[in-house]
């Protein structure tokens, strides 16, 4: 989806359209875990399987660590310098965080307010802004192709927890 969306135009391959859906989802992953998760007894939400070895309250503080990554390099993208960065992965990000051992409370009220801060600069951006990048990993990014990495992992995530709960 992504990658098809950046191919084509010479400028990212984007627009206004785009940036309008990233904002959106970017705001409903907070909500659809809150809606997932309303009513469910603490105790279920660190509940892990052999299933599913990773508990509701896990994949929420991988997807917290994600966009403390992923947040860092659109910030840094943001500047326009277009320098190169070296890659973080999220996984090694949460193994550097207590998210894991927050309650699930604490770590979805830290994640709705990181996420009003983020969307809250990312509304505030003018077009050309999405459009800025850096060399990740030997490829040019964009703040644009790193929103959506963000929130098509936010999406799989939530898709992960709703199934679940069910």
């Amino acid at each position: 989806m992504l990658w098809a969306m950046r191919e084509g135009t010479g400028d990212g391959g984007f627009g206004r359209d785009d940036v309008e859906r990233f904002l959106r989802l970017l705001r409903e992953a907070p909500i659809r875990i809150t809606v997932a998760t309303d009513g469910v007894d603490a105790a279920r939400l660190r509940e892990r399987t052999a299933d599913e070895p990773w508990s509701v309250n896990d994949i929420l503080a991988h997807v917290r660590a994600a966009a403390d990554t992923r947040e860092r390099f659109i910030s840094k993208m943001s500047t326009g310098k277009n320098e190169t960065l070296t890659y973080h992965s999220p996984r090694s990000e949460l193994r550097k965080t207590n998210y894991v051992d927050l309650s699930f409370a604490e770590n979805l009220a830290a994640f709705r307010a990181q996420r009003v801060s983020l969307v809250e600069r990312l509304e505030s951006s003018p077009m050309e802004d999405w459009s800025r990048g850096s060399l990740i990993r030997d490829r040019p990014e964009t703040v644009a192709s790193y929103v959506g990495y963000l929130t098509e992992h936010e999406t799989t995530h939530c898709e992960q927890i709703e199934a679940l709960l069910r």
